[in-house]
C-alpha cells in the first residue's frame, strides 16, 4: 500500500508538471517539445506502475495520456492566434474535461448555459442503468449456462454497463455541471446509435474528445501535406495507439490488436468517402445504413476488447474473476 501511495505521488507530479509546462509550450507553440513531453511522460509513468495492478496501470496512463494530448491540441488550436486563455482557465480545462477543445473554457464564470440540467439528470440515470446491469451480471453469472456463454453474456452486459456509468453518466454529468458555470461544453457521446455511416460515428457521435485530439493533432496538421486520405489514416493509427496504451500496455497482452481494429474502421471510412464521391447510393437507406455502420463497428470488437484485458480489468472492476 505505501509503494502504490508513493506511485500514486509521483504520478500526480508528474501531471502537475505536464499542466503547468505545458502551458508554458502553449504560449510559445512548442509543438515538437510537446510531442517530447508525451513520450517521455507515459514512459515514466508505465515504468513506475510497472509492478502495480493492470486497473491503476490503466488508469494512470489514461490520465497521463490525456494530460499530454490536451497540450498538444490546445497548442494546436491556438496556433497563430492570440492566446487568450488564461492559466486558471486553462488549469480547469486540463484538470475538470474530458474533452480536446479549450476555446470554450474562455469564458469560465459567464451566466449558466441552458440544458445545464438534463444534461446532468441524463448522466445520472444512466449512472443508475449502469450499475443494475453490474448487479445483473452477478446474478448471469450464477446461472446453470455453458461456461463459454455466460463469459460472452457477462463480457458484453459488463462492457455496456461501464460506459454506461462512464461515457454516458460521469461525462454527461460533467458537462452539464461546466455548463452551469458558463462554459458551452457538450455531450462527448452523442446519440451514437442514431448514428448511419461509420464517418458520422466516429467523427460526430461516440468518443468526440478523441476525434477532437486526432483531428487537431493530426489530420489538420498532415492533411495539406500527405492528402486527406493519408492523413485520415494516420489519424485512425495514432488513435489506436493511443488506444494500445489503455488496453494492451496495461496488462502487457493484446499488442496490435487495438491498432489493427483502428486501421481496419479507417479503411472503412474511406471506402465511404469512395461511395459517396461515384454516388453509389445503396448507404442512403437508414437501415441499410445502420447494418452496415454497427456490424463493422460490433464484429471487429474482440480486437479492441481482446481476453487479456476482459480477464484483467473489465471483470475485477466488476468484482468478478
Amino acid at each position: 500500500m505505501a509503494t502504490t501511495l508513493l506511485h500514486l505521488l509521483y504520478f500526480a507530479l508528474i501531471n502537475l508538471a505536464v499542466v503547468l509546462c505545458g502551458y508554458v509550450f502553449i504560449k510559445r507553440t512548442l509543438i515538437m517539445q510537446n510531442w517530447l513531453l508525451l513520450i517521455v511522460s507515459i514512459l515514466a509513468v508505465h515504468l513506475i506502475f510497472l509492478q502495480e495492478h493492470p486497473i491503476i496501470r490503466m488508469l494512470a496512463i489514461i490520465a497521463t495520456t490525456f494530460s499530454c494530448m490536451k497540450v498538444i491540441a490546445v497548442t494546436n488550436s491556438y496556433k497563430g492566434k492570440i492566446l487568450s486563455l488564461k492559466f486558471n482557465n486553462w488549469l480547469v480545462f486540463a484538470g475538470g474535461w474530458a474533452g480536446m477543445r479549450a476555446q470554450p473554457f474562455e469564458t469560465l464564470g459567464a451566466d449558466p448555459l441552458p440544458n445545464a440540467w438534463p444534461m446532468i439528470r441524463f448522466g445520472i440515470s444512466r449512472i443508475i442503468a449502469g450499475f443494475l446491469l453490474i448487479l445483473l451480471a452477478h446474478k448471469v453469472i450464477l446461472l446453470p449456462l455453458n461456461p463459454n456463454l455466460t463469459y460472452v453474456l457477462v463480457t458484453v452486459i459488463l462492457l455496456v454497463a461501464f460506459s454506461l456509468i462512464l461515457h454516458f453518466g460521469l461525462l454527461s454529468i460533467s458537462a452539464g455541471m461546466w455548463r452551469l458555470k458558463g462554459i458551452n461544453t457538450y455531450l462527448l457521446f452523442n446519440q451514437p446509435a442514431k448514428a448511419t455511416s461509420l464517418t458520422e460515428f466516429w467523427s460526430k457521435r461516440w468518443n468526440i474528445a478523441f476525434s477532437e485530439m486526432t483531428s487537431i493533432a493530426i489530420f489538420r496538421p498532415l492533411k495539406n501535406k500527405i492528402g486527406s486520405a493519408a492523413a485520415l489514416m494516420l489519424a485512425f493509427a495514432f488513435s489506436g495507439l493511443l488506444h494500445e496504451l489503455a488496453l494492451s500496455v496495461p496488462v502487457n497482452y493484446g499488442y496490435g490488436l487495438p491498432l489493427l481494429y483502428f486501421i481496419i474502421q479507417g479503411c472503412l471510412v474511406l471506402i465511404e468517402k469512395v461511395l459517396t464521391t461515384h454516388k453509389i447510393t445503396f448507404l442512403q437507406h437508414k437501415v441499410i445504413a445502420k447494418v452496415w455502420t454497427f456490424f463493422w463497428i460490433v464484429v471487429p470488437m474482440p480486437l479492441l476488447f481482446h481476453p487479456h484485458f476482459i480477464n484483467e480489468i473489465v471483470w475485477p472492476l466488476a468484482g468478478l474473476k
